[in-house]
């Protein structure tokens, strides 16, 4: 039986190596997510473990690599993982000498049947050291297997938008140039098929000058690409004669630890001069935006997930928190209702209101069946998802706007032939508009409008995020109701005036001027995934307009410092 297929023993454990990929997330393996899912022990540096944390179990031990040689200064920050299961590598690796190195620190993590992921950036196939690694975990029979990952150097040029093969199929030659010898300048110079070099910001240009000298001519075309595949990438192209000089125009400084990885590609038919047209990622509507958005994490999701697709940097900032109604008994009432057939109809505006009937059931001892021959409305996608985890599938949801107009364009009026009750439940916020509740009622039902929570304003964020909130950290805030403004304001201070401030709809634009904000974009209609849209669209026009004047593409909060704006009129 080969090592990959040893199960794990109560004495070996069992070790997978494992590719985390050039650096976005989203690139990670199905087969990645499923070993991280089940790891005891996740073993990584800091870089790495930003990528995979997210997939392990919330209790899984971390070893931080860093850490253990002397490269970071602590464990690995924000695990969720108790004091106890988080072990400090430089503990781990403190008494035995030989244990100082990853492979001792992997085997000791496998012992005691632990399953044990070591994660490495790009592929593990191309790190310098997992192979070392696995041929100690052989020798010590420690049983492994290997997941592969998508390399930065193929990875970050697609990302880049430059193709490494043409249609005449293009010999496609890689070099680290960090361990490169001068027989590999020399091979690779006397090619004439594209190259792709691993190297730093400290020493792209030299690695251009050694092609040159063993060969390429200055003219040939190259690309350099720094942070690849995460919204910090940035690519310049040029030739090797001339990449020294846009690194320097372009301001690029050299980093304090030695320099940061890049990915260059080389060649007369690798598309480093088609990047105008190919560049799919760096050319995004929103790309590396930091935009605030001030809901939770949980009420944020799909639209956080819809901004990153735009390329933006979402960063939730919870504006409001839940808390139960001061007085319960009419709410327990309302519940007790619903089992002794009280109502018709029960209807959720929001995924707190289920949250908030499903505690009281839960309270009760009751579940989703006590839900029999009532009919379920919602209003949005969320509240929708939320009801269907609680075992419930709505009878009505909005068929067009996700609001209370919305329900109530298709709710049925009463008939009291057809409805044997004339009752609509309604368990919603303390704070909630009258729209909804005077429109059923034009329609002929008696309805009970009971608080099922209340919603106070949240406490601060962190300094850091109140200072970025001030300071124009932020290139754009997005505010989906009037109380997200005064709450944002009240509890972090105003946005700086060149941040982009986007509203969904005309009261909250106005609520926001009059808080001296000057409105950029609005939602054409009331909708959260309108909202982001209609900020992708000014961010796509605002990059049109700046390659139109051939001006740089820059973010705004990139604008100088005293750049002033006035509040609209």
């Amino acid at each position: 039986m080969s090592p990959t297929n040893l199960p794990a023993g109560p004495e070996h454990g069992h070790v997978t190596f494992l590719g985390a990929g050039p650096g976005d997330p989203g690139l990670l393996t199905l087969r990645a997510v499923e070993a991280l899912a089940i790891a005891d022990v996740l073993v990584a540096g800091h870089e790495v473990l930003d990528v995979v944390r997210t997939h392990a179990r919330q209790n899984v031990a971390v070893l931080n690599t860093d850490t253990a040689f002397g490269t970071s200064a602590g464990p690995y920050p924000g695990t969720n993982a108790s004091p106890s299961a988080v072990v400090d590598a430089a503990s781990a690796a403190a008494g035995d000498p030989a244990s100082r190195d990853a492979a001792n620190l992997v085997m000791e993590a496998a012992r005691g049947g632990k399953r044990v992921v070591r994660a490495v950036s790009g592929d593990p196939g191309l790190d310098t050291y997992a192979a070392e690694e696995m041929l100690a975990c052989a020798a010590a029979g420690v049983p492994f297997e290997v997941v592969p990952g998508v390399a930065a150097a193929v990875g970050v040029p697609a990302y880049a938008g430059v193709p490494l093969r043409d249609a005449q199929g293009a010999d496609v030659r890689f070099v680290d140039a960090r361990t490169a010898s001068d027989r590999c300048w020399t091979e690779v110079g006397a090619s004439d098929g594209t190259v792709v070099v691993s190297a730093t910001l400290d020493s792209v240009a030299a690695a251009a000058g050694e092609l040159v000298s063993s060969g390429r001519k200055p003219d040939t075309p190259m690309s350099v690409t720094v942070a690849g595949t995460t919204t910090r990438q940035r690519t310049w192209s040029a030739t090797l004669g001339t990449i020294a000089q846009t690194l320097k125009q372009a301001k690029v400084l050299p980093s304090p630890d030695g320099g940061r990885p890049v990915i260059a590609v080389v060649g007369e038919r690798s598309a480093a001069a088609q990047r105008d047209q190919l560049s799919w990622f760096e050319s995004k509507p929103l790309f590396g935006w930091k935009v605030l958005v001030p809901r939770t994490k949980e009420q944020a999701a799909s639209l956080s997930d819809q901004l990153r697709s735009y390329g933006a940097v979402p960063h939730e900032v919870p504006t409001i928190a839940v808390e139960p109604p001061r007085t319960p008994q009419q709410m327990e009432r309302a519940v007790k209702g619903l089992v002794t057939g009280r109502y018709e109809w029960i209807a959720f505006t929001s995924v707190n209101a289920v949250k908030a009937v499903r505690e009281k059931f839960e309270e009760y001892g009751l579940d989703a069946r006590a839900f029999a021959g009532i009919k379920v409305a919602a209003v949005g996608e969320q509240t929708a998802r939320a009801l269907v985890a609680f075992g419930v599938k709505p009878d009505l949801v909005p068929s067009g706007e996700q609001s209370a107009a919305g329900l109530l364009d298709d709710w049925p009026p009463y008939d009291p032939v057809f409805d044997p009750i004339d009752r609509v439940f309604l368990p919603r916020a303390d704070i909630a508009t009258e729209t909804l509740v005077a429109g059923l009622i034009e329609l002929g039902w008696e309805v009970d409008d009971v608080t099922a929570y209340r919603t106070v304003r949240a406490s601060p964020p962190p300094a850091e995020t109140r200072e970025a909130i001030k300071g124009g950290g932020f290139d754009a805030v997005l505010f989906t109701s009037s109380s997200t403004v005064r709450n944002l304001v009240g509890i972090a201070g105003k946005p700086h005036n060149v941040t982009v401030i986007a509203c969904i709809g005309p009261a909250t634009a106005k609520t926001a001027e009059e808080h001296g904000l000057r409105v950029d974009v609005m939602a054409p209609e009331p909708s959260v995934h309108k909202l982001a849209e209609a900020l992708a669209d000014f961010g796509m026009r605002r990059r049109a307009a700046a390659a139109e004047a051939g001006d740089p593409v820059t973010r705004p909060s990139e604008r100088r410092p005293g750049a002033r704006r006035r509040r609209a009129t």
